[in-house]
């Protein structure tokens, strides 16, 4: 069977495509080009450059299989790069990684392999597939590491999608994969994880928004009752949670727990003044391809590190959604993904209103 093995130049997506080479399979490696490589001045991070390109390149000719580069510069801009901008200037907090994965890998590579007679699309992601014979149905489950599980990442993937998704290490820890690399002589065995933004350069992501054009806008920094504490630079300096930076002396910890681009303020109060129990969010996508009813148990996550908290769900509408946690829950941002399981199965998740 010819699967087509997307690349990244790191450990687990090489040894993602070893691993299928090994099992018999028919690989082709494609490394996506996201931004200009040209040599010039660059404000990227370390994740998805030149030389993650090369250590690809070199993991294929290793395990003997033919790679290609494919440039979608144009796309990431398109798909990721420009919602990471207007997300921040809409006083949002983005979460680019889930649009890279969905929108653009799965996506575009799902169409690209059927160029190359390919029947599946594999990742190095630690994140299972489960498919039910009878039914034909798909299910995305939590990869059996649970502190590597990249499944959050993975809610936008449609059913189509699923079926033609592998994920070869989802059922490996990372010291299994690692030690699978250097069993095979990978040259990208020790080589670190990338944990970063890969186009914000050092992790500045106003530095990045401000090069891109977003106005350093003056606004209010006020507190919970609305009295004016201080005044800030441009509401994408800001995420709610943040307690560094706000430039504040108040003798008490202050978080930002709003911010309201339309008047370009900042709203800052205690940690208690976090804590809320409910949010909705949109865009939701049910992987099933049918929404759960209301009142259907979960746990969901509002961050990829969040741990899992107990909730009650309830669906208004095709694509939007309710959620009631059982306790409280600190630093629910705008924009950022709400994914929802039940055991270890992805039910589906959305963008935070």
């Amino acid at each position: 069977m010819r699967v087509v093995v997307a690349m990244s130049g790191g450990v687990d997506s090489s040894v993602a495509a070893a691993l299928l080479a090994q099992q018999g399979h028919d690989v082709v490696g494609l490394s996506m080009q996201l931004y200009d490589q040209s040599g010039g001045e660059t404000t990227f991070g370390s994740c998805c450059t030149l030389d993650d390109l090369h250590d690809a390149r070199r993991v294929a000719a290793r395990i003997g299989i033919p790679h290609y580069i494919v440039n979608f510069e144009r796309k990431f801009n398109e798909t990721v790069v420009s919602d990471f901008i207007r997300e921040y200037a809409a006083g949002r907090t983005p979460i680019p990684c889930v649009h890279c994965n969905g929108d653009l890998k799965f996506a575009t590579l799902v169409e690209r392999a059927a160029s190359f007679d390919a029947s599946f699309v594999a990742t190095g992601h630690y994140a299972r597939v489960s498919r039910d014979e009878s039914t034909g149905r798909c299910r995305l489950l939590r990869g059996l590491d649970r502190n590597k599980d990249q499944s959050y990442f993975l809610f936008t993937l449609t059913q189509d999608q699923l079926a033609h998704a592998m994920f070869p290490v989802g059922e490996l820890d990372k010291p299994a994969v690692r030690e699978q690399a250097r069993a095979l002589g990978l040259s990208v065995a020790d080589k670190k994880d990338s944990h970063e933004i890969c186009f914000v350069a050092a992790g500045d992501h106003a530095a990045f928004l401000e090069k891109q054009g977003v106005a350093r806008a003056s606004g209010e920094i006020r507190d919970v009752d609305g009295a004016v504490l201080g005044r800030h630079d441009g509401i994408h300096r800001f995420t709610v949670g943040q307690r560094k930076g706000l430039g504040l002396s108040t003798g008490i910890p202050l978080y930002v727990v709003g911010i309201d681009a339309p008047t370009q303020s900042v709203t800052v109060g205690p940690r208690e003044a976090l804590e809320k129990h409910e949010l909705t969010a949109s865009g939701v996508n049910w992987i099933s391809g049918v929404t759960p009813v209301s009142g259907s148990r979960v746990t969901a996550q509002i961050r990829h590190r969040h741990r899992e908290a107990a909730a009650t769900i309830h669906p208004i509408g095709p694509d939007r959604v309710r959620l009631e946690f059982d306790t409280p829950q600190a630093a629910i941002a705008p924009g950022q993904a709400l994914v929802m399981y039940q055991r270890d199965e992805v039910l589906g998740g959305g963008w935070i209103d």
